[in-house]
């Protein structure tokens, strides 16, 4: 083994080791709990430029290991109203995605190229063709793991400035849905979560049906892996 698979499979252990004890740290201390109301009444609300500053970076902080971005545009609507809301919450949740995006693609891409680069051609082919509209399908869905997403896209060839802006425009109808639902918007609760619940279903339609259109447009082979 040379000294440039050596570098590459030590990457690849830091890359794991990390994500690992990320993992363990958020269940000790029960990070994932932390972020709720109370915090924001403390920390947040009323608190100027230091508690916006503080808030995204949390919010980045945090979708970018793995906590769903729902919350944090459940509480950006709650923190700072439905319109404030929902632009906070997407770009907390898209410095997340590039911060979970270039950690893959700085320790991951030699190691997951080299063992499973048969594996991750597919992924890779269905990202860098019209990256933009490809990242905004997949964020338009509700199904699938964000930080896996994130991650996949590190290792692949894909730009980093499309898949990033993709993703921000995709992030926009769910984060808009849950900072509604937040925001204690001045609309009977009911009609309140009927509106969310209709934007929801309608944005997943669209989601799935563009993923179909994009998906058949793809010239893959069926593949077993």
């Amino acid at each position: 083994m040379d000294q440039k698979q050596v570098k590459t499979y030590l990457k690849g252990i830091v890359m794991l080791a990390v994500l690992a004890g990320i993992g363990v740290l958020f269940q000790a201390f029960d990070l994932g709990n932390a972020l709720d109301e109370s915090w924001i009444d403390s920390h947040i609300r009323n608190h100027g430029l230091y508690g916006i500053t503080l808030f995204v970076g949390a919010g980045a902080l945090f979708t970018a290991v793995g906590l769903p971005r729902q919350i944090i545009s459940f509480l950006s609507g709650y923190a700072y109203g439905f319109v404030a809301g929902t632009a906070l919450g997407t770009l907390a949740t898209t410095i997340g995605c590039a911060l979970a995006f270039f950690y893959s693609r700085f320790f991951g891409r030699s190691f997951v190229n080299r063992r499973f680069g048969k594996r991750i051609q597919k992924v890779d082919s269905f990202l860098t063709n019209n990256t933009i509209s490809t990242a905004l399908v997949i964020r338009f869905m509700p199904v699938g793991s964000n930080i896996l997403t994130n991650l996949l896209a590190g290792v692949t060839g894909v730009k980093s400035g499309p898949f990033l802006l993709g993703s921000a425009i995709g992030f926009i109808p769910q984060t808009l849905i849950f900072a509604l639902l937040g925001s204690g918007f001045n609309v009977d609760p009911v009609w309140r979560t009927s509106l969310s619940i209709a934007l929801f279903i309608i944005s997943t339609w669209l989601g799935f049906k563009l993923y179909r259109a994009r998906k058949n447009s793809l010239p893959l082979e069926d593949s077993e892996d």
